[in-house]
């Protein structure tokens, strides 16, 4: 049975499908692409042609968008279940996952780890008021994450959910930067969350190795 996923090594969806693998014990390849390369390969265009990461490709099978991918690994394979049955359950943890892709994703990822964190150890050129910016839009995310929680220690409950595989790369990635890491703190129940997943086995093998401050 292949399974390759096809993704950018810094990249926080394909940290998210990477995650979502871990967590459901399923073996794959790992297939390294930069898509800010200039000559991205052909096969990799006939896969995916907007260019972005990652893909997975399951005996065959081609899938592209990270909501796609780690549904369709929950539901395709063994493992513990991801989604829940339960109508509403199931609303929230979708709901969740809706804000992290439309919400905090661009502040929290784009704007605070890159320009805070990332594009300074790469040596790139970093822009301060991106930054900024990513940091005055966080509180509301943050607000609002916190909101939909719901009572247990995951995000939707007592189980394991597909919103907390999707949330915690960017948190991970967000909190990076000490102004990030503040401003989690005073949204308790996400900071709590958040101090007992960041341990789990599967979230700190997947975890990227940045490159050092000396680069």
């Amino acid at each position: 049975m292949a399974i390759e996923l096809h993704g950018y090594q810094y990249s926080v969806y394909s940290w998210i499908a990477r995650l979502a693998l871990h967590e459901k014990g399923v073996a794959y390849d790992w297939v390294e692409v930069n898509p800010f390369a200039q000559n991205i390969p052909a096969s990799y265009l006939a896969m995916h042609p907007f260019k972005r990461v990652p893909v997975l490709v399951h005996d065959g099978f081609v899938v592209y968008e990270t909501g796609a991918i780690t549904r369709y690994v929950d539901e395709a394979f063994e493992g513990p279940e991801l989604q829940s049955t339960e109508p509403r359950t199931r609303a929230r943890c979708n709901q969740i996952m809706s804000i992290v892709d439309s919400y905090a994703y661009w502040p929290l990822v784009r704007q605070v780890f890159s320009h805070g964190v990332f594009k300074p150890l790469m040596g790139l050129p970093a822009d301060e008021n991106e930054f900024r910016k990513g940091l005055e839009a966080a509180p509301r995310i943050l607000s609002a994450l916190e909101k939909a929680l719901v009572e247990g220690p995951y995000l939707c409950g007592n189980q394991l959910s597909l919103a907390d595989i999707h949330l915690a790369p960017m948190i991970g990635y967000f909190v990076l930067a000490p102004e990030g890491k503040a401003l989690l703190q005073g949204h308790l129940r996400l900071r709590d969350w958040w101090a007992d997943f960041s341990k789990r086995t599967a979230f700190v093998a997947t975890t990227p190795r940045l490159p050092s401050a000396s680069l």
